[in-house]
């Protein structure tokens, strides 16, 4: 029992990674708040864990509001007294559009919800950390987070963004007992495409060659059991980081 009695975040908990990620946090003893903008699915994923022994409960949260992401916290200190480890998931895709094709309103769509509420959750959660002089921040950032050619500008920008910000926020507070890393998974079987309207093709043609070089797609829960080791002291002398999770894809 890896994380017996820590109090868990997870955010885009009720399906893909985020679900794996919430099912193995309580099946090594955590306790899990499971937040997703999807009520049904979250309730499930709660179901699952319970049915399994372990202890969780649902929280609505659209990451992209301030209001929902203060609540998630504010209802998981309400319930269970703390916050140990957060876990930034919730994310979306572009259309693979290049610059010269953004529009406005998809740009910040994709930065509220892949970049903002990393930063809202982030800073929310802080002054618990910061308290109690421990705690851990995991997010969940992306291959397209490291190079130009995985996806759209708007979705490899705000990656980008979260790297930078995962590495600024786990140096700012290494002295106090507080670790901040990212993953960056590689092509993983989710439904994040689902997010996906209506593919830029000058935008695909350009990834696709890439894409040919991908050795492999990954499982969600070969992504949670890295997210696992960044969770516990197993990984205590690794803060401010990004662990690539891609079969050896950026490698090339």
């Amino acid at each position: 029992m890896k994380l017996q009695n820590k109090v868990t975040v997870v955010t885009g908990a009720a399906s893909g990674m985020g679900k794996e990620i919430a099912v193995l946090y309580a099946k090594e003893g955590a306790k899990v708040v499971v937040s997703d903008i999807n009520d049904q699915a979250a309730n499930a994923t709660v179901e699952e864990i319970k049915s399994a022994g372990g202890e969780a409960i649902a929280v609505s949260a659209n990451v992209a509001k301030e209001e929902d992401i203060q609540n998630l916290i504010d209802t998981t200190v309400q319930t269970y007294g703390t916050v140990d480890v957060l876990v930034n998931n919730a994310g979306i895709m572009d259309n693979f559009e290049p610059a010269g094709d953004i529009d406005d309103e998809k740009w910040e769509r994709v930065f509220a919800i892949n970049t903002n509420s990393v930063m809202r959750s982030t800073r929310k959660v802080l002054p618990i950390f910061l308290e109690k002089q421990k705690g851990v921040i995991i997010n969940i950032a992306s291959a397209g987070g490291l190079n130009g050619a995985r996806a759209g500008a708007a979705y490899t920008a705000s990656k980008h963004a979260v790297v930078g910000f995962t590495k600024n926020t786990g140096y700012m507070y290494a002295g106090q007992g507080i670790r901040c890393n990212a993953i960056a998974p590689g092509g993983v079987e989710t439904n994040i495409s689902a997010s996906m309207t209506g593919v830029n093709q000058f935008g695909m043609g350009r990834i696709q060659p890439g894409l040919g070089i991908n050795p492999r797609v990954g499982k969600p829960e070969e992504i949670a059991k890295v997210a696992l080791f960044l969770a516990t002291e197993d990984s205590s002398f690794v803060n401010g980081t990004v662990i690539t999770a891609d079969a050896g894809w950026t490698a090339y």
